[in-house]
């Protein structure tokens, strides 16, 4: 089929390549403009999609927003059987999910109707969620809310953090878009209205949320911290050479002590928390290199009964 591809992170990179491997021809990519980035905002970086897109010799297209009609008609005279979107970036106006032959199918990151919206990999491991997976959907005007087309199903250990989900997601979401796309080309795919009950929204991550209150009982600290690594990454106040730092952490498990909310219990970095306790396992200075517990306290030795910040 003649393919529009709307994405832009490495999440959506194998979908792309997974169609074009498929002998799909891919007319055009939409993709978020190139942005500053860096510490100091100097660079001007292109999105994985767009640099994948160049390797494979597939126009681009990197408009501000979609709703300029001009835009609009630009998108139409592609001539596109079908629009395959996956992390864009955008809310796509009607006058784009109309715009080709078939509408538009989204590759979603959640079990919808669960978790529509912008994080739903970081919500579900926060929410101490023990499934997930991919769903394509035929996108309407709503948020998320469009008829089911297929899906998979993916498990979520205990320890699995929102890093390494995105990984095993994003790699099973390429398959799958192109399993929907062949049975949409057979004429052959169903369409299921979302369930009206389960719905959460998966809101954006913000900074106000990423520090860690130890207040909490410790499966909270604990999905808290892996549903959030590694970014932005959780992070807490430690008492190092006499000062405080911020520090992110990036790892951890749940074990069994108690203690005063937020103090270290021992020698293995162990943290009361309001109910149990974890142990923090790796680690992450500002400015400085991802360390295991070990390393880190080698470096910056931290005494029983130190309270986080």
């Amino acid at each position: 089929m003649r393919i529009i591809f709307m994405g832009t992170p490495e999440f959506a990179v194998p979908t792309l390549a997974s169609l074009a491997g498929y002998g799909h021809e891919i007319v055009a990519v939409y993709t978020q403009p190139p942005r500053p980035a860096g510490r100091r905002g100097l660079e001007v970086v292109k999105s994985p999609v767009h640099r994948q897109s160049e390797i494979l010799g597939f126009p681009v297209h990197t408009p501000e927003s979609l709703r300029d009609a001009g835009e609009q008609e630009k998108f139409r005279a592609l001539g596109a059987d079908v629009a395959v979107v996956v992390a864009y970036g955008q809310l796509l106006p009607e006058a784009i999910l109309t715009g080709t032959r078939l509408g538009c199918y989204n590759g979603h990151a959640s079990l919808l109707p669960r978790w529509r919206g912008a994080a739903p990999i970081q919500r579900a491991i926060m929410a101490g969620d023990t499934e997930t997976g991919i769903m394509v959907m035929k996108m309407d005007a709503g948020l998320d809310t469009g008829p089911i087309a297929m899906e998979e199903r993916v498990a979520i250990s205990p320890e699995m953090t929102a890093g390494e989900l995105h990984d095993k997601l994003m790699l099973i979401g390429g398959d799958l878009m192109q399993r929907a796309m062949a049975a949409l080309e057979r004429d052959s795919l169903t369409l299921t209205p979302q369930p009206e009950e389960g719905v959460a929204y998966a809101a954006k991550i913000s900074k106000g949320e990423t520090r860690i209150d130890f207040s909490k009982d410790a499966a909270a600290v604990h999905n808290h911290i892996r549903g959030l690594s590694p970014f932005p990454g959780a992070w807490c106040e430690m008492l190092l050479g006499g000062k405080r730092e911020r520090v992110k952490i990036l790892r951890s498990g749940i074990a069994k002590a108690e203690g005063p909310a937020g103090s270290v219990l021992d020698d293995r970095l162990t943290i009361a928390c309001g109910s149990g306790a974890v142990r923090l396992l790796r680690l992450q200075k500002a400015g400085g290199k991802a360390m295991n517990a070990d390393e880190f306290l080698r470096g910056n030795p931290l005494e029983a009964g130190t309270v986080m910040g």
